[in-house]
């Protein structure tokens, strides 16, 4: 249970508490009220005496109503004040209550006809030793304090259910604000595995694929595929462990400190397609071959790594061209085109996951960049274009 809830049940029992105390407070107010009223009858009460009294108690069962409709209860209680003074806790506790749950102006009227229902009973009822004015003015404050100490609660009230509602929406936007940073978090880790582990996985696949299909192959090249596999293997292992380790979020855990790829490490990659049997041509027609920013070129560098990932999976042994152009100070553009090359059922193909390309257009968008994709008469074109600062 949230503490916002906690504290909320907390007022409420004190509430219930406190109204439950009250509540036999005036009824015991409104018993001694009765019952003064009877003595000063006398043994033999007059008419108005039993009125009187009859009022004093009905205001006492009236006042348990009070909940369902204040407002027409304290009118009636008001009313009865013109026959009973008995009825006077009953009428205040009804005033205070219509202060507390109503607007203002509707809590002054009900003051008003409280105060006029005292006038006319001690106009028709006086004392002889109780001036008319001072009795009015007294009267007129008691109902006043009654109606400020209403409005001041009501007040106080919306202040708390104001800063609970804060408070909640606080809570949930911390909430929101964790879930969405969990959710990016995840999604980039995804994207980072995506495009590190399939781009090794397929070049082990693809000398795996070169093993299986060249038995007769001189022995210095078995030995070198053999001990491609088995780096990549090493390799494709440590990236992955990197990755369970953010996962893990573990403190004792240390941080990686091998350096990302950059644009200066494509040649690198291209060299990997190619021993996996991939041949790939670089065109570089970028007019300002200037310092690529290492955040731009890290992107370049997944895009056509993605690119050539997917020649392995769907076109394996066709030719890709990767395109460089643009200048500095307005964009850069990478292209990767191949032929898709004949279909065919082969089960040793590598299966895609249909993922990389939507992770490659988020990693490419959060760079200010687009990626689009097309296939038509034989070729496969990936291109981005992806803002280049000055």
């Amino acid at each position: 249970m949230s503490t916002l809830a906690l504290s909320r049940r907390r007022r409420c029992s004190g509430g219930s508490t406190i109204a439950a105390v009250t509540g036999s407070a005036l009824v015991a107010l409104g018993i001694v009220a009765v019952q003064g009223e009877w003595s000063s009858f006398g043994p033999w009460p007059s008419l108005a005496a039993v009125v009187d009294i009859v009022a004093g108690l009905l205001s006492i069962v009236l006042l348990f109503a009070v909940r369902h409709s204040p407002v027409r209860i304290a009118l009636v209680l008001s009313a009865l004040l013109t026959v009973s003074a008995a009825a006077m806790p009953a009428a205040g506790t009804a005033a205070l209550w219509v202060a507390q749950r109503r607007r203002l102006p509707v809590a002054i009227g009900v003051a008003l006809a409280g105060v006029a229902g005292h006038v006319i009973r001690a106009a028709w009822r006086p004392t002889p030793d109780r001036s008319m004015v001072l009795w009015t003015i007294v009267v007129a404050a008691s109902y006043a304090a009654l109606v400020g100490w209403g409005a001041q609660n009501q007040a106080r009230r919306a202040l708390v259910e104001s800063l609970e509602d804060r408070a909640r929406r606080a809570e949930e936007d911390q909430a929101h604000r964790v879930a969405e940073a969990r959710r990016g978090e995840r999604t980039k880790i995804a994207r980072e595995m995506h495009d590190v582990l399939a781009h090794r996985l397929s070049l082990l696949a693809a000398y795996a694929g070169a093993l299986e299909f060249r038995p007769d192959a001189p022995p210095d090249e078995l030995a070198r595929a053999a001990g491609v596999i088995r780096d990549g293997a090493h390799q494709a292992l440590e990236e992955l462990r990197e990755v369970i380790g953010v996962l893990r979020d573990d403190p004792a855990e240390p941080e990686s400190d091998r350096p990302q790829p950059t644009l200066s490490d494509l040649p690198r990659l291209l060299d990997e397609a190619r021993a996996a049997g991939t041949p790939v041509r670089l065109d570089d027609r970028r007019a300002d071959a200037g310092t690529v920013p290492d955040v731009l070129g890290r992107t370049v560098y997944r895009v056509v790594q993605e690119g050539l990932t997917n020649v392995r999976k769907h076109a394996p042994g066709q030719e890709a061209t990767v395109l460089l152009g643009g200048r500095r100070g307005r964009n850069l553009l990478v292209v990767v085109i191949n032929r898709t090359g004949p279909a065919t059922d082969d089960p040793g193909r590598i299966p895609g996951s249909g993922s990389g390309l939507v992770g490659l257009r988020e990693r490419v968008q959060l760079a200010g960049g687009r990626l689009d994709a097309k296939s038509g008469h034989g070729r496969f074109r990936l291109w981005a274009v992806l803002p280049w600062p000055a």
